[in-house]
């Protein structure tokens, strides 16, 4: 009976097409290839398309994190459901995750990031988040730069969300390493 109960809910759950992540992207001069990528999803819903983006390809999570070199993270928000402080609220666990807790050294630095997140969110945005060792972390709201939060003490803890051993979620690290 439950399982026929879960079938049925399944079936009910409306479905979402995947949103087309580019092959590349440009960075301030040079380009970023796709390393993998793949879906959040929540309660059996897809919430966003997630891309990590580097110079070559690794499946070397902890590399990737500690690296001092332009990386980027792409998100294409795919539902309704995701709104401002619901990311917000996601983030802010991510940075606890990602940190093991001591997200002391980097507050400022998560609360300048948490600014860029503070107009409305609806499906169909797409955020960029650029990493450039000269420059710090750039984030890009569809295609408009809203923010630049400073330092790789930062940088490793924000791509830690998606690819620390806690991650926001498990299957679209293994996406975003192209395992």
């Amino acid at each position: 009976m439950r399982i026929l109960l879960l079938a049925a809910l399944v079936m009910t759950v409306p479905h979402v097409v995947q949103a087309a992540t580019p092959a590349s992207i440009e960075v301030d001069g040079g380009t970023l290839v796709l390393n993998g990528s793949g879906s959040r999803t929540k309660y059996l819903m897809q919430m966003y398309m997630g891309g990590l983006y580097l110079q070559k390809p690794s499946r070397d999570a902890a590399g990737i994190i500690a690296a001092d070199a332009p990386m980027a993270i792409r998100l294409e928000i795919t539902s309704a459901f995701v709104t401002q402080e619901k990311l917000v609220e996601s983030l802010r666990e991510g940075f606890h995750n990602a940190t093991g807790g001591n997200v002391a050294p980097i507050a400022q630095e998560i609360e300048q990031f948490r600014q860029c997140f503070a107009q409305p969110i609806t499906k169909g945005d797409v955020f960029e988040l650029v990493y450039l060792p000269a420059r710090g972390v750039t984030v890009v709201k569809n295609g408009k730069p809203v923010g630049v939060v400073q330092g790789l003490p930062f940088k490793q803890a924000m791509f830690g969300i998606w690819l620390c051993g806690r991650p926001a979620d498990e299957s679209l690290r293994v996406a975003m390493l192209g395992k």
